[in-house]
Formats: C-alpha cells, sequence, structure tokens
C-alpha cells in the first residue's frame, strides 16, 4: 500500500494517470493557495482557499513521509528521521506552519511567521526538473562550495577589520563594517555607508574587483556541475 501511495506522490516516478492527475492537483492547490498573498485583507473566499490547500499540504507531507524509505531505499529507517530535514521537507513545514498559528495575531513574532506563507511558492520548484538537477548537482558539490562560503565569508571578516581600522568615524558598529564590505564584495553599492577617505576607497575598489572572483566562483562550479549532470543524462536516455 505504501509502495503504491509513493509511485503516486513521487514526482520522478512512473507517468501514470494517477501520478500525473496528483502533480497536477497539488501544483493547481500551490497557486490557489498564493493568490491570497497578492491582496490585502482575508475574504471569506481567500479563508476557505487556505482552510482546503492547508489541509492538503498537511496530507501531501505526511504521505511523503511516510513513504521516505521508498526514496531513500539503503537508508530504510533513517530516511523517516532525515526528511523533515531535507530541503523539501523544510519547505513543506514552513509552508505549512504559519497556517496552523492560533494566537493573537497582534504578537510580533506570529506576523512574522505568517510571512513564511510565501513558502507556499517554492513547493512549486519540486514539479521542476531543472530545478532538481541543480539541487543535486549542488549537494554533490557541496565541498567546493563549502568552501568558497568560507572563503568570501573569511575575505568579508577582514575587509570588515580592515575598513573598521581604517575608518573608524565612518561607522556606529562593527556590523556596518561587515555590512559595507558585504555590499561591496557583491558589488552592490546602495550608497547608505561608504567609504571617505583615499585609503577607504582604495580597498573598497580592490574589494569590488575581487568580490567579482569570489562570486563567480560557486557560479562556475554550478554551470559545469549542471553542464556534467545533463551531459550524463542525455547520454542515459540515449541508452
Amino acid at each position: 500500500m505504501r509502495e503504491k501511495i509513493y509511485n503516486i506522490i513521487d514526482v520522478d516516478g512512473n507517468e501514470d494517470i494517477l501520478s500525473v492527475l496528483y502533480d497536477r492537483v497539488m501544483i493547481f492547490c500551490i497557486l490557489g493557495s498564493v493568490i491570497p498573498l497578492c491582496f490585502k485583507g482575508n475574504s471569506v473566499v481567500f479563508i476557505w482557499i487556505e482552510k482546503v490547500t492547508v489541509w492538503l499540504f498537511i496530507i501531501d507531507y505526511i504521505l511523503r513521509w511516510i513513504t521516505a524509505d521508498f526514496r531513500h531505499s539503503e537508508k530504510r529507517k533513517m530516511a523517516f528521521i532525515e526528511y523533515p530535514f531535507t530541503f523539501y521537507g523544510i519547505v513543506d513545514l514552513l509552508s505549512i506552519l504559519p497556517s496552523l498559528v492560533l494566537l493573537n495575531s497582534s504578537f510580533k513574532l506570529f506576523r512574522l511567521l505568517r510571512l513564511n506563507k510565501a513558502f507556499k511558492a517554492l513547493r512549486l520548484l519540486r514539479y521542476s526538473k531543472s530545478f532538481n538537477m541543480i539541487l543535486s548537482v549542488v549537494q554533490r558539490e557541496r565541498q567546493a562550495l563549502i568552501t568558497v562560503c568560507v572563503l568570501a565569508g573569511g575575505y568579508i571578516f577582514l575587509v570588515a577589520l580592515i575598513m573598521f581600522q581604517v575608518e573608524p568615524e565612518s561607522f556606529n558598529s562593527f556590523f556596518d563594517a561587515i555590512y559595507l564590505s558585504v555590499v561591496t564584495l557583491t558589488t552592490v553599492g546602495y550608497g547608505d555607508i561608504y567609504p571617505i577617505s583615499q585609503m577607504g576607497k582604495v580597498i573598497s575598489m580592490i574589494s569590488s574587483f575581487m568580490g567579482i572572483a569570489i562570486v563567480a566562483l560557486p557560479t562556475g562550479i554550478i554551470t559545469a556541475g549542471y553542464m556534467n549532470e545533463l551531459n550524463k543524462r542525455e547520454k542515459e536516455n540515449d541508452k
């Protein structure tokens, strides 16, 4: 019974009528659940859309959880423990939780929690083969990406440290220096905080050039991995 349920709800499973129908119903529900977020206030129609879709999402979440061992057969019981911490498990949970909050909406914490309803739109990613391919590439290249992130984080901290010493009067706190380092590294440059001394400007220019190289590294890693994955799948389809 569980295996039959898995074959129906699995996005990458058999393209039988029930599986295709289930996918289309879920896509329709996801799109429908996002519509109320585009309007101010809550009408009766939107409230009912919210109630219906959230219960369907809960059922979908439970079904995927109890059949997690079929997707990761090598892990068996561990698959049930790991599923809530997977990318899609987290997205599904974050899209459901805000709708289950029953406390007074005057609490700021729960107002912020309701912003997580936007995660419902991310559920659509499960039905995108291209995104799933990118996700598998990121998982495979995670060591290289982690190394680049550590490098970027270290560089941001170093530049912030230097700028904080060169221009202490330009920053209210070290966090402001970190902020300037990030927007300079990413070449965003909002203009609310900027260097005023000659030395600070020189450091910012060097940081901008280095930022282009550092930001390009993960892009290159993911692009190369994506092309390899694409070629691999094309060869498998040709066989």
